[in-house]
């Protein structure tokens, strides 16, 4: 039997999930919102919560042991789309950012470098405000990924 795709949502922080049910929706596709325990979520007709415990990775883990090639996983941890995109998933990020096997070794590399600056007690500005503009493009690129499902 074959195993229908599904949009992964690494859920904790995750800003555009309203966008991801519409286009979920609109498509006909499952949603699977993993999230810990500290945060409470409602599952809804287009979607199923899953909660981990509240250990530092325990999203990431059942991500990484449930995605499955064809599914579309959504997250900002540069990690997780790395584990997603070996098993054949395409990620994108909360901006709309499409992760490619291209372009995820800079991306690691860049957090890495960040990290390492930190320790020494560097520090930067961290990410801009999150933005209307920024929720249109992500589901302008999710509305694309789709529609590239659908014509397969």
């Amino acid at each position: 039997m074959l195993r229908s795709r599904s949009i992964i949502v690494d859920a904790d922080a995750c800003p555009v999930k309203a966008e991801i049910e519409q286009a979920a929706m609109q498509y006909g596709i499952q949603v699977i919102l993993v999230a810990s325990y500290d945060h409470r979520m409602k599952a809804s007709a287009q979607s199923k919560v899953v909660q981990v415990d509240r250990s530092d990775q325990s999203v990431d883990l059942y991500i990484a042991n449930h995605i499955h090639e064809g599914d579309i996983l959504v997250t900002q941890d540069f990690g997780l789309a790395a584990l997603g995109l070996a098993k054949g998933a395409i990620a994108l990020g909360n901006r709309g950012q499409e992760y490619t096997n291209s372009t995820i070794d800079f991306l690691l590399d860049r957090r890495h470098e960040s990290a390492k600056q930190r320790r020494s007690g560097k520090h930067s500005k961290g990410p801009k405000p999150f933005t209307d503009a920024d929720r249109q493009q992500f589901l302008h690129s999710l509305t694309k990924v789709l529609l590239n499902y659908a014509g397969k």
